[in-house]
């Protein structure tokens, strides 16, 4: 088993209204990698370096299209400079899809509490699309110049949400649905039985799936966020490449997981009762779960000959997660931040658990690596093909904002 860590991410976005309202002041820096927080009570500030710090809290302007963009917007008042969604997944997306190609399954998750901006970064709206409809576009672009007489190009989508520690397929009508069940095979490793796997063959096919998926989703109103989602949301695309040499066909499959965790939060912020205090505290123990998984993990990375137990059994989340944490996965996690005062405690908490994540070690299974790798071989051709046209082109994003 070879291992490496998660790539880890974070981002903080503008004032919402609620924090704007109370007049709050902006408690985060960010100078390159390195992201700052001031204690607001005695000022003390603290540093934490990840592989990505992006700054869209202020210096943009929303262009005539709908963009946020940095041009012709006024310098920022923190010293940040702006990342749009188009520098995020230049730096996040596009290695998952390309890790995708090369045969690994690839998780990239967001993570912080509620409010703090996950679904724009990975969903986004209107003319700002998130990494989600941008790795789904992508792979239609690839898909159509890769192809061959040699090489086939499947797609499959699939899509659900964990609420209240219950699975629900949301590509189901509702009439249809019920509660899944997470399965454990040898070969397989972890999957979900039952759920439904939709095969697309264009953007626009995908794009309806999620579409349909989005709006089955589990969103109420709090007091942090009038859109608040009550459960997290697991979107998967498998793409199976076939390769034919010499009259024989070999198979070349890997699932991208982009995952929505629904955001952690305090009653008492989020004025939660009944229902809503329910929900609260199921994501809470099921975010708490994935805390003490990665917990785990980066104490096994730093005590190697010590034997130590990882509870991934111990919700339906880290259960999920099982394969992309411990297993054959390239995975990734983008924590979104907020810039206020008045959620230190919080902001601060996201940042902990993502300085944990940074020394997790995620597992490469040797053998799966080796059947990738002579496959890969075959297919580095035509994988290298969208690529060397897109930098023809002036395609290539340098290095990105931060």
């Amino acid at each position: 088993m070879s291992v490496e860590s998660v790539q880890v991410a974070v981002r903080v976005r503008p004032f919402n209204s609620r924090e704007t309202g109370q007049n709050s002041t902006c408690i985060i820096r960010m100078n390159g990698p390195t992201t700052y927080i001031t204690n607001p009570d005695d000022g003390n500030e603290k540093d934490f370096n990840f592989d990505y710090s992006y700054w869209s809290h202020d210096g943009f302007i929303v262009d005539e299209n709908g963009y946020n963009t940095s041009k012709g917007a006024e310098p920022s008042k923190f010293g940040g400079v702006y990342a749009d969604q188009q520098a995020v997944y230049d730096s996040l997306g596009a290695q998952v899809l390309e890790n995708a190609w090369a045969g690994f399954n690839c998780c990239l998750f967001a993570y912080g509490q509620t409010g703090s901006g996950k679904s724009y970064s990975f969903v986004g709206y209107g003319a700002n699309k998130g990494i989600i409809p941008q790795v789904c576009a992508k792979v239609f672009e690839a898909k159509e110049q890769m192809e061959s007489a040699n090489l086939q190009i499947q797609v499959y989508v699939s899509m659900l949400e964990i609420y209240n520690e219950k699975l629900r397929d949301l590509l189901m009508p509702q009439k249809e649905q019920k509660e899944l069940k997470i399965r454990n095979d040898k070969k397989l490793g972890t999957y979900v039985e039952g759920l439904k796997r939709a095969a697309v063959g264009s953007y626009k096919e995908i794009e309806k799936c999620i579409d349909t998926g989005t709006n089955s989703r589990t969103v109420a109103s709090t007091q942090m966020n009038a859109t608040s989602s009550r459960a997290h949301t697991v979107v998967t695309i498998r793409v199976v490449q076939t390769v034919t040499e010499e009259g024989r066909k070999k198979e070349l499959g890997s699932d991208l997981n982009l995952i929505d965790l629904a955001g952690s939060e305090r009653a008492e912020s989020t004025g939660a009762t009944g229902d809503r205090l329910k929900e609260g505290a199921a994501i809470n123990q099921s975010l708490s779960a994935l805390g003490n998984v990665i917990t785990a993990l980066a104490e096994q990375a730093n005590n190697p000959k010590k034997k130590v137990f990882i509870p991934f059994r111990n919700s339906k989340l880290t259960q999920l997660l099982q394969n992309a944490l411990g297993g054959n996965s390239k995975t990734i996690m983008c924590c979104a931040l907020s810039p206020a005062d008045i959620n230190f405690e919080e902001t601060l908490s996201t940042l902990r658990c993502a300085g944990r994540a940074l020394r997790a070690p995620f597992g490469r299974n040797s053998r799966a690596i080796r059947l990738r790798n002579s496959l890969t071989r075959l297919l580095l051709p035509q994988v290298r093909r969208p690529r060397e046209a897109d930098q023809a082109g002036g395609g290539g994003a340098g290095e990105p904002d931060r």
